[in-house]
């Protein structure tokens, strides 16, 4: 691979940043310098290989860090990824942003709320990072598909999360990606065939203050860009669901991608957003009612009868 100008551009900056990488099969793992740069000792979950076909290097966190904020950590930009240039994206295939990503742009502007989130320099690491909670994803059947890792670093001006996955074997825990289940999956199963609510939150920290609640939870991993369809696919025929959206702009869009997925699948879809704070864990200590969450607008509207209405 060392003849692959993009390999040797990408595994080359890892190298620099992140140390010497672990080679198996066609993959080579690193620490991921987006959630693993914090000196401990980590199994790496960042994945390298190179696709000789598209003549590209793919880079794959499968903690779910995107490519975009990995490349920003190295320096680099999308166009290092490739051998040749990049797919042509001019004339009749430029078909701008998902409906799904302007209708949350549209609820961003309505809520005036910013389109982007840029976030602040956190200063120097001043201590190790901690592992701070553990979450298990089970298989329909309980038994336990994989995990999320959540870390905490603190550096001069504040706490840095730091989110990473474990998948079980027959050995125990191991580095990497796990199926794409709902978290409390058994529970979302049992909801869906009694016909009760169930509220799709963005992390797994929300899920469990809603089931402290007494509601039925659940979310996926990876925060807000790991929602796929494969989750949809179990709250298929569910009576109604409740989409509670993060008050930001990674929040609207995950909530507008998690309703598409769901229309015509399910009775009803309401999107909401906590009264006071960020996300559902706010809204409860802020001393607010579960029925005090406020829908949020454009998107509640929109995706309201659990079938998309014309934009």
């Amino acid at each position: 691979m060392g003849t692959n100008g993009s390999w040797d551009t990408i595994t080359g900056a890892l190298h620099r940043v992140s140390g010497p990488g672990k080679r198996g099969g066609d993959w080579m793992t690193f620490l991921c310098p987006v959630h693993e740069a914090d000196g401990r000792r980590h199994h790496p979950s960042l994945g390298v290989v190179y696709n000789r076909q598209r003549q590209r290097t793919i880079v794959k966190c499968f903690a779910g860090c995107s490519d975009e904020e990995v490349l920003e950590r190295l320096g680099l930009q999308v166009r290092d990824l490739f051998d040749g240039p990049p797919p042509d994206r001019s004339g009749p295939r430029r078909a701008g942003p998902s409906p799904e990503l302007a209708l949350a742009d549209r609820a961003l502007l309505a809520a005036g709320l910013p389109l982007s989130v840029h976030k602040p320099d956190p200063g120097p690491q001043l201590g190790r990072s901690r592992r701070v909670a553990a979450y298990i994803y089970r298989f329909a059947d309980g038994t336990p598909a994989g995990r999320v890792i959540r870390g905490r670093t603190l550096h001069r001006r504040g706490h840095v999360k730091s989110f990473w996955q474990q998948r079980r074997t027959e050995s125990g825990w191991e580095a990497g990606g796990f199926a794409p289940l709902p978290f409390q999956l058994p529970e979302v199963i049992a909801a869906v065939r009694a016909g009760r609510d169930i509220y799709i939150c963005e992390g797994e920290s929300d899920v469990l203050t809603a089931t402290r609640a007494g509601l039925t939870a659940t979310c996926n991993a990876g925060g807000a860009q790991g929602w796929r369809r494969e989750h949809a696919d179990w709250l298929d025929g569910a009576h109604r669901v409740r989409i509670v959206a993060d008050r930001d702009a990674p929040g609207y869009r995950h909530a507008a991608k998690v309703a598409a997925t769901l229309r015509d699948r399910v009775g009803e879809i309401r999107i909401v957003q906590a009264r006071d704070g960020k996300d559902l864990t706010d809204h409860c200590n802020a001393g607010h009612d579960i029925s005090d969450l406020e829908p949020v607008p454009v998107l509640d509207d929109h995706f309201r009868s659990g079938r998309a209405a014309p934009a």
